[in-house]
């Protein structure tokens, strides 16, 4: 399969790699016409230029008088290709780490799935890695599933094919690295179908230039994952929630998800367990926004963890605050010993915050494990 069948080009975006790049580019030629390859020079400041005019006439290359960041040429790639009439662009970085032997794995793909975003899959456990972008990949796909609902083996790749219809309407707000996130992330908000492809990769220290600078970069990561996330509270999880609501019908739903035949019982326990803990622990408002990535991360089941934590229903929280200071004064000394609900009053709950804090978590902690181990024990007697 060509690149002309589903009307595609590759986009090279490169700064500094002169290296590898003429590598990259002769190795992506064996797949591409000239006039189908994108060459972004990002402001580079070593022999870039000097070798992009060595090539062969015929080669789309853009130049950035300066370094705007991966994202911006990212984004200047995606235009010229849409100017040009494809339908959709394969990217491919410039340190020599992918093998455009692998161009035809992304075409197999897009004809398997038309309009699919296809992401290539390192091995990310081979020798050679870096530790942090093995910390970094764990962290990015621990994100995009949960703003996306959907789980990939690596989400930080370069190496991958976009569709351009819905990148035409997909305003990108970043320029750096984390542009290959946000890029993503609103793909699948637009249910784009994102699919992965395995990939081989190399990591030649020798020739290898990594331009991610780890505090830096990885701090607008965080930025940016924090944006996605509160859109992802505030609109697309109730949005995926109530589609899929839809399409099975609520009751189906959450029965499925509650009994679930394939969950072990350990697993059933420790989502109940974990429902009552976070619905004791003393960071009201905070519960269910930490609860709820947590038990997606740990795979726990959803709706029992839900059900569990509603413990903290408006009828139950004067008895747990009540406990949770009583229990406090058994760590906390100095603090008020409350002996009804009269003595609790504004004034004491402010002098004696930490007392409060220290009994709800202590009580947070006996609850789960109660909760846990009674609920394991009823499991493995009525579900054997």
């Amino acid at each position: 399969m060509s690149l002309k069948e589903i009307r595609c080009c590759v986009l090279i975006p490169t700064y500094n790699n002169q290296n590898t790049l003429l590598r990259v580019i002769q190795g992506v030629l064996e797949y591409a016409d000239h006039q189908e390859v994108i060459v972004v020079n990002d402001g580079s400041t070593d022999n870039t230029r000097a070798l992009l005019e060595s090539l062969p006439a015929g080669l789309i290359i853009l130049h950035q008088e300066r370094n705007m960041g991966k994202g911006r040429a990212l984004q200047r790639g995606f235009e010229e290709a849409i100017r040009r009439g494809y339908e959709h662009v394969i990217t491919i970085d410039s340190d020599g780490q992918h093998l455009p032997g692998d161009i035809p794995l992304f075409l197999q793909k897009a004809r398997e799935m038309p309009g699919a975003l296809v992401m290539g899959a390192r091995n990310m456990n081979q020798e050679g890695v870096p530790s942090k972008s093995s910390f970094g990949n764990k962290f990015s796909n621990f994100w995009f599933k949960f703003e996306t609902g959907i789980s990939l083996p690596d989400t930080q790749t370069g190496f991958r094919l976009y569709p351009l219809a819905p990148l035409r309407t997909t305003r990108l707000y970043t320029s750096k690295f984390e542009t290959e996130i946000e890029v993503i992330v609103k793909l699948a908000w637009k249910d784009v179908p994102v699919v992965p492809v395995d990939i081989r990769v190399i990591y030649d220290k020798a020739e290898r230039v990594s331009h991610f600078r780890p505090f830096r970069d990885f701090t607008r990561i965080s930025i940016l994952n924090t944006y996605l996330v509160i859109l992802t509270l505030l609109y697309h999880l109730p949005r995926r929630i109530l589609l899929k609501t839809l399409q099975k019908g609520l009751w189906t739903m959450i029965r499925e998800e509650a009994v679930k035949p394939e969950e072990s019982n350990l697993r059933k326990a420790a989502s109940i367990g974990f429902g009552f803990f976070m619905g004791i622990v003393p960071i009201w408002g905070f519960q269910l926004l930490l609860g709820i990535p947590l038990s997606i991360y740990f795979r726990l089941n959803k709706v029992l963890f839900l059900v569990a934590a509603n413990i903290s229903l408006p009828p139950m929280i004067p008895l747990i605050i009540f406990a949770s200071y009583k229990f406090g004064g058994v760590f906390y000394k100095n603090g008020v010993q409350l002996n009804s609900f009269e003595d609790l009053t504004l004034e004491s709950i402010h002098m004696n915050f930490l007392q409060y804090f220290l009994g709800g978590t202590a009580l947070a902690l006996i609850a789960g494990a109660i909760g846990f181990t009674l609920s394991y024990l009823l499991y493995s007697f009525f579900r054997r």
